[in-house]
């Protein structure tokens, strides 16, 4: 992130997090999530917090959006891949690997099973919030985020849900950041990062209609562009509405992002995704469908954030097969060209397409 947005967010995400749940009556355990989430004293040196990457004002995603990638507490450090949102990823079910794909789980490779496994991640890695260094047992990259908190202001509330921590026995450091990664999992699973409040949820409900071009949009959605056949339009298990995801893994063809390289300073390796984390040729190349909740807050888009537009992710689905439109794709096996690469979709359809999704965005009134 650049310093100026930086200094900008450390003055801002207190009030954000008020803003986020100012008509969600959260639990205390669900508070004390809240609480870690937005704290910038958790990383080292302190400034990075969740929400550092994971804004609410940006559909809880990078807020630096001229990033493909997002950067670290360490100027210059910079991660791999694009931040998905934290929004609705709830609605993910646990990661399970079924046949030729995955099914569920967190991050785009779905290396972690469930939001409380994922949460656990951020705080030790270099190239985010630094607190486990080269060398280092475990459990003292952990201490370092424990002893911030018990040394901050809500220590209080930290005690009375996760219990007392001894920092110098590895047994109940490891029990305590189990249960803050909890509690932040139980944060991101209130209705604060879930609301669904889009125009879309108003036309389900009978309140809102879409206009002509939202409507012809959907139509396209369901039907010729083909999208909904991996953004299902299904109603998840303990959802009140869809999310737009089959909750699978695919290999789109995606050409590399050259930008990413020019960050990191040094030649990006192959990115195998699914296959790599298990070191299975049959998945290389594969990354989770994501949501499409609040998806035109949070571009660029795709794992590794090639694609700018909404325009231009669906001129890649509509034109990813004809020659001379893209680079050649980063993983060129296990390509999926059952809904996409040639789809012969207008302008006109292509806008229509992207209106519908802008319909998704969370806050809509009437």
């Amino acid at each position: 992130m650049n310093t100026k947005l930086h200094l900008t967010l450390s003055g801002s995400l207190l009030s954000l997090s008020l803003l986020s749940t100012s008509a969600v009556a959260l639990t205390p355990f669900e508070q004390l999530g809240e609480h870690i989430y937005f704290d910038e004293n958790l990383s080292d040196p302190n400034g990075q917090a969740c929400a550092s990457c994971h804004l609410p004002e940006t559909g809880f995603a990078e807020p630096d959006q001229n990033l493909p990638v997002s950067e670290g507490v360490i100027p210059g450090r910079f991660g791999g891949r694009n931040a998905p949102t934290s929004s609705y990823a709830v609605f993910f079910p646990p990661f399970e690997l079924k046949g030729n794909t995955g099914i569920g789980g967190q991050f785009w490779d779905g290396r972690a099973s469930t939001l409380a496994d994922q949460a656990k991640g951020p705080f030790l890695n270099p190239v985010e919030m630094n607190n486990l260094k080269p060398g280092e047992p475990i459990h003292v990259g952990k201490a370092r985020v424990l002893d911030d908190i018990l040394a901050s202001g809500y220590q209080n509330l930290f005690v009375q849900e996760c219990g007392n921590v001894d920092l110098n026995d590895p047994a109940s450091i490891n029990a305590a950041y189990d249960c803050l990664a909890d509690a932040i999992a139980a944060f991101e699973s209130t209705t604060a990062l879930s609301p669904f409040t889009s125009k879309f949820d108003a036309v389900m409900a009978g309140t809102a209609q879409f206009t002509a071009q939202e409507e012809m949009g959907f139509d396209l959605f369901r039907g010729k562009a083909k999208c909904a056949h991996c953004h299902s339009n299904r109603t998840p298990e303990g959802a009140p509405a869809a999310i737009f995801t089959d909750n699978n893994y695919h290999n789109l063809g995606l050409p590399v992002n050259p930008e990413i390289a020019a960050l990191i300073g040094v030649p990006q390796p192959v990115d195998l995704g699914l296959g790599g984390v298990h070191d299975d040729p049959r998945l290389y190349g594969n990354f989770k469908t994501s949501h499409l909740r609040n998806i035109a807050m949070t571009p660029p888009y795709m794992h590794n954030g090639v694609l700018k537009t909404l325009t231009e992710v669906v001129d890649f689905y509509n034109t990813r097969d004809i020659p001379g439109m893209w680079d050649a794709p980063e993983v060129p096996d296990n390509l999926d060209s059952k809904f996409l690469g040639d789809l012969k979709l207008t302008a006109d359809e292509v806008a229509a397409i992207v209106a519908f999704m802008e319909t998704l965005t969370d806050g809509y009134t009437n």
